[in-house]
C-alpha cells in the first residue's frame, strides 16, 4: 500500500495548531466573499477549495502542486506529487450530503453508481459554527476497501426521483466508516467566529486607484 504524502500535514504539529486556529478565520472570510445582503452563494465552496489547496501549497511548495485540472475530472480537485486529491467541504454536525458528483439527471446518477471507483485520497472539511467539527484525510485504500466490503447500495445514495437534488452522495453511514477507519485521520477543529471588519469592494477599489 502506497502511503500518501498528505498524511504528514495530520503529522506535523505545528501545522496542525495553525489549521486549528486560522481555518475558521479563513472559511469565515470565504463566506463574508461569497455572501450578498446576508445570503452565502454558491460560489462559497470554490473558494473553501482554493483555501486547501493554498494550504497543500503553503506546505509542500508550489512546484508539487498541480492546481490547472479540467474541468473533465469531477473528483479530482488538485495534484499532490503527481497524485489527485479530492477536496469536500460539508456544514453542520451531521455527515450526510457529500457529494460523489453533481448531476440532476436521474439517468445519469444510475449510470454514475454502477461504474463508480474512487480515485483519490479525499481532504473533508466539516463545518460545524458555534460547536466543533474536523478536518479530515480518508486516504483512497480505504475507500476502494469499504466500497468492495459493502457494496455500491451501501456506499452510493442516488438522488430521490421528482426531486431537484444536486447530486450523488456518499450514505451517511459509509462516510462515518471511512472516518472511523484507522488509516484516516483528522484533527478536530472549534469552529469560533471572529470579528472581522470586511468590504468585499476594497481591494478592487484600491486596484483602481493604481497608475
Amino acid at each position: 500500500m502506497k502511503s500518501s504524502r498528505l498524511i504528514e500535514i495530520f503529522e506535523d504539529e505545528k501545522l496542525v495548531g495553525k489549521i486549528k486556529r486560522r481555518l475558521p478565520y479563513l472559511f469565515q472570510l470565504a463566506e463574508l466573499e461569497s455572501s450578498r445582503a446576508g445570503k452565502i452563494g454558491m460560489e462559497v465552496g470554490s473558494v473553501r477549495e482554493r483555501i486547501i489547496v493554498a494550504l497543500l501549497i503553503y506546505k509542500f511548495g508550489e512546484t508539487n502542486v498541480e492546481t490547472q485540472i479540467s474541468i473533465t475530472e469531477p473528483e479530482i480537485d488538485a495534484k499532490l506529487f503527481g497524485e489527485p486529491v479530492s477536496i469536500k467541504t460539508i456544514t453542520g454536525k451531521s455527515f450526510g450530503g457529500v457529494k460523489l458528483i453533481w448531476t440532476v439527471d436521474a439517468q445519469k446518477a444510475k449510470e454514475f453508481r454502477e461504474s463508480y471507483h474512487p480515485e483519490c485520497d479525499i481532504l473533508l472539511v466539516q463545518i460545524n459554527w458555534n460547536d466543533f467539527g474536523g478536518f479530515y484525510y480518508i486516504p483512497l485504500d480505504v475507500q476502494k476497501n469499504l466500497l468492495d466490503r459493502i457494496g455500491r447500495e451501501n456506499y452510493i445514495k442516488l438522488p430521490k426521483p421528482g426531486t431537484n437534488p444536486r447530486g450523488v452522495e456518499i450514505t451517511k453511514e459509509a462516510l462515518a466508516s471511512l472516518l472511523e477507519d484507522s488509516m484516516s485521520r483528522r484533527i478536530i477543529i472549534n469552529w469560533q467566529r471572529t470579528e472581522i471588519e470586511f468590504n468585499s469592494y476594497k481591494r478592487w477599489v484600491d486596484l483602481w486607484r493604481e497608475d
